[in-house]
């Protein structure tokens, strides 16, 4: 399904095409309960694949979700057949099926919550305009501003972050710049995909040491990149990239390269995991925020329960949420205040299916198909090299013709 988004989100190796593909999953038990979950991307080839888990999981209880984590994503067989994000929608759905079941949230089956409420940043893009009515193009300086009054504004943001790695790093370091210094005395976070060189991080890195930074995420790819970088500027460095598994995670603590680890509830396998993640980079006192892959409520959700139950959440969490038209949820989209999200009361992930917007969303899927998220649609072939040496230009002006 797709769901259409306020205008195309450009990020450093292509553009989110005016919409988010997702893939949602309902779970049917014996006794008549349907779990919920969601994946990114996917479309057809991943409903062939959660077709494909059906000789896995038939029969199979749900409450023995670690023997099913062994089951779809085995570490050796995965070196096939990776399916962590497949694994993630199905955990999903099966901690749904215990809450609906024993009629509590799915916080408190992980122990209980912490907090009521989930804090977020503000999600900066530069965006395409939209090609329907000529809307929300961010793409100077003047619009990115105003574009982040408007969110601290309506929703209520005290952080903001701002996803570079479109524009050569002079130009976004103004526009960080311009940002922090609209909003002052909020907090800030940079993140350009991973793109640049070392030496490219460390001067950008020097160069906001005054700003009030949360981190700088990913600024290059690689853990020995990360630690060079970290050698030489003084603010927390943060990753979603070169720490998304437990291995990952213990060569980061024998040799730190990365201070705060972003869990994302669909990269890591599901909520548990980031849980367990959570509970190791307490113990080795490393900080830990949510990152965001592109949610809609039911992965959202997946995150509020995630947010509310570790202790050791150091920071807002991350969301595409707001830049959404719309939800497959009862009720509308979650409601921000004050810059954070209620986390849901109900029993399980507290959601459900607005089964008119599913059908909607499906059939706007089946007319316009997937699109390629790794591709910019005003620069055909393009791709960028890492380091990356081939930015857009900010004074092109072009808009491209997305259908919706």
């Amino acid at each position: 399904m797709t769901v259409p988004l306020e205008a195309p989100l450009r990020h450093a190796n292509g553009c989110h095409g005016g919409r988010f593909v997702r893939t949602i999953v309902e779970v049917d038990t014996d006794e008549g309960i349907i779990g919920l979950g969601e994946m990114g991307g996917g479309g057809e080839s991943a409903e062939a694949v959660f077709r494909a888990m059906k000789s896995y999981l038939v029969g199979h209880d749900p409450a023995r979700i670690e023997q099913m984590r062994y089951l779809i994503a085995n570490p050796t067989a995965s070196l096939y057949n990776n399916r962590t994000q497949i694994l993630a929608a199905l955990e999903f759905a099966c901690l749904d099926i215990l809450g609906k079941k024993w009629d509590v949230p799915v916080s408190e089956i992980l122990g209980g919550r912490l907090q009521e409420r989930v804090p977020f940043a503000s999600y900066l893009f530069f965006r395409y305009p939209n090609s329907i009515d000529g809307s929300g193009e961010v793409r100077t300086i003047e619009q990115l501003v105003a574009h982040a009054r408007e969110l601290k504004d309506r929703y209520g943001f005290t952080s903001h972050k701002l996803k570079g790695g479109v524009f050569a790093p002079e130009y976004e370091l103004e526009c960080y710049r311009a940002i922090a210094g609209a909003l002052d005395g909020d907090s800030f976070r940079f993140d350009p995909n991973a793109v640049w060189s070392t030496e490219q991080a460390i001067w950008f890195g020097q160069a906001i040491e005054d700003i009030k930074n949360d981190y700088l995420e990913d600024p290059v790819f690689g853990l020995n990149g990360m630690r060079r970088t970290r050698e030489k500027v003084r603010m927390p460095l943060a990753t979603n990239t070169v720490v998304v598994g437990f291995e990952q995670l213990a060569a980061n603590v024998l040799n730190t390269a990365v201070d705060v680890i972003l869990l994302d509830t669909t990269f890591w396998g599901g909520i548990r995991q980031c849980v367990k993640a959570a509970g190791v980079c307490e113990t080795f006192q490393l900080g830990v925020a949510v990152h965001s892959s592109g949610e809609l409520g039911i992965q959202l959700a997946t995150m509020l329960h995630l947010g509310a139950v570790i202790p050791n959440l150091s920071f807002a969490a991350d969301a595409h949420y707001h830049h959404l038209k719309d939800d497959i949820i009862e009720g509308g989209k979650f409601k921000y205040e004050r810059g954070s999200i209620k986390v849901p009361d109900g029993p399980g992930l507290g959601v459900m299916l607005n089964r008119d917007k599913l059908e909607e969303y499906s059939e706007l899927y089946k007319r316009l198909g997937d699109y390629p998220y790794d591709q910019d649609p005003l620069r055909p072939g393009w791709t960028p090299t890492i380091p990356n040496n081939r930015w857009a230009d900010p004074a092109n002006d072009r808009a491209p013709e997305i259908s919706l």
